[in-house]
């Protein structure tokens, strides 16, 4: 809490005021990560309930800090899953490359599922909000949607994953087991059998 205290008085102190439009863009870049960083896993693990007051203080910044790069608490939520969309599509890109095709196609849909329950309360926070997610996170869904393609393509091409699958099929079963974990809750070996059926649903008839 001090280290709250402490920037939110250098916030508001009349030196740094005059000085605003000083500060290196080098340094406002760093505290918007530190920012975005703090508030992913604050959202992750107490919920989108979690306040902005909460995400200063795990981002040790001033709460004023926060409402310089993200006014509102929804304009936060929406950086939020914008860059988790983006991580999603650079992993999936990344493994595109990746030596084992089965193995990168599995994994990348396994941590795809596991990033979705936070994304997925995320987007029906700012519903609720009145906002159109699918307008405001359109460019971090198209990159998504491209990699995705790319990453089942090598796969198919590698005879691991049925040729009669489409992009559509995967966002799809993805989100199927977004709330098939959801259903299972905290149970690893439940979510496994269920992750292990539609991927097993996935391969051609030659894979294990």
């Amino acid at each position: 809490m001090s280290c709250m205290k402490t920037d939110d008085m250098n916030d508001n102190s009349p030196a740094l005021r005059e000085s605003a439009g000083r500060v290196p863009r080098a340094d406002a870049r760093r505290n918007r990560e530190r920012i975005l960083l703090a508030a992913s896993e604050v959202f992750a693990n107490n919920g989108v309930n979690a306040s902005t007051a909460e995400v200063a203080e795990s981002a040790g910044v001033g709460i004023g800090t926060v409402f310089r790069h993200f006014p509102t608490k929804e304009s936060l939520l929406e950086a939020v899953l914008v860059q988790r969309l983006e991580r999603i599509a650079e992993d999936a890109e990344t493994r595109a490359h990746a030596g084992d095709t089965d193995e990168a196609f599995v994994g990348f849909f396994t941590d795809a599922v596991a990033e979705s329950s936070t994304k997925i309360a995320i987007a029906d926070a700012l519903r609720s909000s009145g906002i159109d997610v699918m307008s405001a996170t359109s460019p971090a869904a198209s990159r998504l949607r491209s990699a995705i393609g790319a990453l089942l393509m090598r796969a198919q091409q590698a005879g691991v994953i049925r040729d009669d699958v489409d992009v559509d099929d995967i966002i799809a079963l993805l989100a199927g087991l977004t709330q098939a974990a959801q259903l299972v809750g905290q149970d690893p070996a439940a979510r496994n059998r269920t992750l292990s059926v539609v991927i097993a649903g996935l391969r051609t008839s030659a894979q294990p």
